[in-house]
């Protein structure tokens, strides 16, 4: 393994021992996506002259004696609809790059550089958000580095291929109905959806407000708990963020998962998977000695909420540039968001309602239980231009069906880590740990229990 493809916490670590230096780290990382990205496409922008300066301001501190932050040196990257100063943001689209650029970087950019970390650039994504394939028309195809003929997931694609290609060992996504859980399960990688409303969304271009969530991919869980400690906080500018104390996760993930209430999704979690996504979940379950299962109510109903909710909000969102540049969206994207603005406003309201309900259902499920375990995703990587998925005896289009198993959690904001599930000879699974609300700490415990246990793994992907 080179310097540049260790893990966040590893090379935070050597850099303020001063046994490498932060701008060791940047060339490294420089060299390795020269190597690789011609390939994946996992970046659409790079900052590195401000990369380069602030690695020699981080060495000149440590040369000073002074504390750089814990993520001194860490190059990470974010999906490009996260504002960076000096830059449009694109949110994955033709029409965006005609904005003015950023006056000042997104509020989780700016938390994790006062950390240390060092921006690379940019990251690929699916138009507006609303992709599950990793297909940019735009920008180009971001190919999964674990197969390069097979899809990185979206809409947060870059983010996924980026950190499973070791070109940055941590990045940022968003996730409103699985664009975090989606590319790290295809690609490999753990990811973190955070609760609704525990980091702030500041300075991101929206999708669906009711939804959207920002989070860390990384290849360690380690690495995604140092990274959410330091991005925790509250932000008066998004009014969806709420006023919690900061919960040291960092701190937790050696306690184990021994005491942990867990069980295994049942019902709608276990038609329309595949054999080896299910054997993905199995193999946790056995891991961790589950044996439970439970039945989330209504998962399909609430499923159908999220779609409802989604394509309402966004179209709304999108209303004058579809009236003014149709023809510069993705026809797939223009299709979902004409589609969205025909939706009767009752279905909406219909929707929100049943939303709240559905919640407190399924949070009363988490009184007997502090874990639950699905699938992620229906089946492994697609190949790249796929249109349809074969689940069991029925064929449906790919595109929104990637989703199958993340939306029913996203729509009520529960946390999520997914872990990735190595297969020898085949393209890796997820499974979503999913825990209560605010209640990261224990859905990242079980992950790194599991990440112990050789369960759960993400080694740099070979095949670029």
């Amino acid at each position: 393994m080179t310097l540049a493809q260790g893990s966040a916490a590893e090379i935070a670590a050597s850099v303020r021992s001063g046994s490498v230096s932060a701008g060791d780290v940047l060339a490294a990382t420089k060299a390795r996506i020269e190597n690789v990205d011609g390939t994946v496409k996992a970046f659409t922008d790079l900052t590195l002259e401000r990369a380069e300066k602030q690695a020699q301001e981080i060495d000149a501190a440590i040369a000073a004696g002074r504390d750089p932050g814990p993520l001194a040196g860490v190059p990470f990257a974010v999906k490009n609809l996260f504002d960076i100063k000096g830059l449009p943001t694109r949110a994955g689209s033709k029409i965006n790059r005609d904005r003015a650029p950023a006056i000042e970087d997104a509020v989780l950019i700016r938390r994790l550089t006062k950390a240390g970390a060092v921006l690379i650039g940019g990251l690929n994504m699916g138009e507006y958000a609303y992709d599950f394939t990793g297909e940019n028309v735009h920008d180009g195809i971001c190919r999964n580095p674990r197969n390069t003929d097979h899809m990185s997931g979206g809409s947060s694609s870059g983010s996924g291929a980026a950190v499973a290609a070791g070109m940055v060992p941590l990045a940022l996504g968003s996730d409103t109905n699985g664009s975090i859980r989606v590319p790290s399960a295809l690609c490999g990688i753990f990811g973190l959806k955070p609760t609704y409303g525990r980091l702030p969304r500041s300075g991101t271009f929206p999708f669906c407000d009711s939804l959207d969530h920002l989070g860390p991919l990384a290849r360690s869980v380690r690495d995604l708990a140092i990274s959410f400690d330091v991005m925790q906080g509250h932000d008066p500018h998004d009014a969806a963020c709420a006023r919690k104390p900061v919960l040291e996760t960092a701190i937790t993930l050696d306690v184990g998962a021994n005491g942990l209430r867990m069980a295994v999704a049942g019902d709608y979690f276990n038609r329309g998977a595949r054999p080896e996504a299910l054997e993905a979940v199995a193999k946790v379950a056995a891991a961790l000695s589950v044996t439970r299962e439970v039945v989330i109510p209504e998962a399909a109903r609430g499923r159908a909420a999220a779609f409802v909710i989604t394509t309402s909000e966004s179209s709304a969102l999108h209303i004058d540039r579809l009236r003014t540049r149709a023809a510069d969206f993705d026809p797939d994207t223009r299709y979902r968001f004409l589609s969205g603005a025909l939706v009767p406003a009752t279905w909406y309201i219909k929707a929100q309602r049943f939303r709240r309900w559905y919640h407190d259902q399924v949070l009363a499920l988490f009184k007997d239980v502090d874990i639950i375990l699905a699938p992620a995703t229906p089946c492994a990587a697609p190949q790249v231009g796929e249109k349809f998925l074969t689940l069991g005896e029925e064929t449906v289009s790919l595109r929104p069906n990637l989703g199958l198993f993340t939306q029913p959690i996203s729509c009520i904001g529960f946390p999520v880590v997914v872990v990735p599930v190595q297969r020898e000879g085949a393209l890796p699974l997820g499974v979503q740990i999913i825990a209560a609300p605010w209640r990261e700490d224990l859905a990242l415990r079980v992950a790194a229990e599991l990440q112990r246990l050789g369960v759960a793994t993400a080694p740099v992907a070979t095949g670029v």
